[in-house]
């Protein structure tokens, strides 16, 4: 089943353009994310790219998928990578030669604290990087301040891109309560740390003079009763003291944000909105395509993953919903006495006598034994019907819920992947993932 035969999504395309330099999945939680950003990943090294996956993922299934014991904030290598392996030999579409040396894979986890730790360590000097590092302000921060996740992710990536060590950066958003919260808290704590409020607790230290001080003292000392009512005093303490210390650095967080956010506007950048063909999932995707447009940033499609498929679709569920029925009313059997009634469908006697009167001589052992495995055999043939029909009943919901988002976003181009019994645990079902993915996702004949 595919959703839209003129809006395929060229996956391959996308991999194999040196152009491409970053690619970000996006989506809300729970849709695929993580295995769908792992495979992009397995795919471009095997077609002869130097990959590097950076996943934001509590769950940590990509380090089990990619034979890793421990993903952290460190890129590693990921063995078991085959060049040629995606693409019927050793070249890809440019034309450009991969040799068994030439396609990589590395995968990290972001560390959300540690990199904050980096930032410190690397824009202050050791005393001053000490104090801040051992603030209890900061260490609460920076393990869970609201927005501190996201904005450490777009710092990472900002990093990896610096260093230019890979050709393409595959970017497994953060698991947050809305799709849009990857764009948007950047901003936030970069505004934060650049604000009003923060610039109000450097003021003393930047004010010059004794009268300057002793005025603004007046109106510091009324602030910080009031905030000190509020947060205790300990606490704003603590703020304080990091702000002091933190002073030299205020200023690069905004800037990097800012930075790290013009990248992903850049050409070479490619945004893959990910979703399940379920109501919510594409409503907040269709939500994200729009926010994306308004930012000006580059939209590739849509990965729908989790797509389910018949081998019988021609059997509507209707069909298969009259056929069941029609097995048990063709056929009554009395477990008591053994005998088999027949009633027919059109409207004969359920009493009427055997057309052959040999059956009378039958061995009603025999009869008592033939009947119910027949009855059973009847009752799974009925009970598998109304299966498909409940089957098919998904696959015209998810139709319907496709068409809506393509309704209103026809030129968005779209990838689907089956729905898989299992999770996927290792190299080989990311391939199969990747296969799925560069083929437009189409359900093969005998999908479950």
């Amino acid at each position: 089943m595919t959703l839209d035969a003129s809006a395929p999504l060229e996956v391959d395309l996308l991999l194999d353009d040196p152009a491409t330099r970053i690619i970000v999945c996006c989506g809300a939680g729970g849709v695929g994310k993580t295995t769908t950003a792992a495979a992009l990943g397995v795919r471009a090294a095997e077609r002869g790219r130097k990959v590097v996956v950076l996943t934001i993922d509590p769950a940590r299934r990509l380090a089990q998928s990619m034979g890793i014991d421990s993903l952290d904030n460190t890129p590693r290598r990921v063995k078991g990578i085959q060049p040629g392996g995606n693409n019927n030999g050793n070249r890809n579409s440019n034309g450009n030669g991969t040799g068994a040396n030439a396609g990589e894979l590395h995968a990290m986890m972001l560390d959300m604290k540690r990199t904050f730790d980096e930032i410190v360590e690397a824009h202050a000097d050791g005393e001053r990087a000490r104090a801040i590092l051992e603030n209890p302000f900061y260490q609460s921060l920076s393990a869970g301040f609201t927005g501190t996740q996201e904005y450490m992710a777009m710092e990472k990536l900002g990093q990896l891109r610096a260093r230019d060590e890979w050709d393409l950066i595959v970017v497994d958003t953060p698991p947050s309560r809305s799709a849009l919260d990857f764009l948007d808290a950047p901003k936030r704590l970069g505004s934060f740390l650049d604000g009003k409020f923060i610039k109000l607790l450097m003021a003393p230290a930047k004010m010059g003079g004794r009268a300057g001080m002793k005025f603004l003292n007046v109106g510091m000392s009324m602030m910080t009763g009031t905030l000190g009512k509020l947060l205790g005093g300990q606490l704003l303490r603590d703020v304080q003291t990091f702000v002091g210390a933190m002073d030299t650095m205020f200023g690069g967080f905004r800037t990097r944000a800012d930075a790290t956010y013009r990248l992903l506007q850049a050409p070479g950048t490619a945004f893959l909105v990910v979703a399940a063909p379920e109501r919510d999932a594409l409503r907040e995707a269709a939500y994200f395509v729009e926010r994306l447009a308004a930012e000006e940033m580059p939209l590739a499609g849509l990965v729908l993953n989790r797509v389910h498929g018949s081998g019988a679709a021609w059997l509507s569920a209707e069909r298969a919903l009259a056929a069941a029925e029609n097995l048990v009313e063709e056929r009554i059997v009395d477990h008591a006495s053994g005998k088999t009634d027949v009633r027919d469908v059109a409207g004969a006697s359920p009493t009427a006598p055997p057309a052959d009167d040999t059956a009378e001589d039958e061995d009603p052992d025999d009869q008592a034994h033939e009947s119910p495995g027949d009855h059973t055999t009847e009752q799974l043939t009925a009970g598998l019907l109304r299966l498909h029909a409940e089957r098919m009943q998904v696959l015209a919901r998810e139709q319907r819920t496709r068409d809506r988002f393509t309704a209103l976003h026809p030129e968005v181009a779209v990838a689907e992947v089956p729905a898989l019994p299992g999770d996927v645990h290792d190299l080989a079902g990311l391939r199969a993932i990747g296969d799925q993915l560069a083929a437009g996702g189409g359900t093969p004949a005998g999908a479950a």
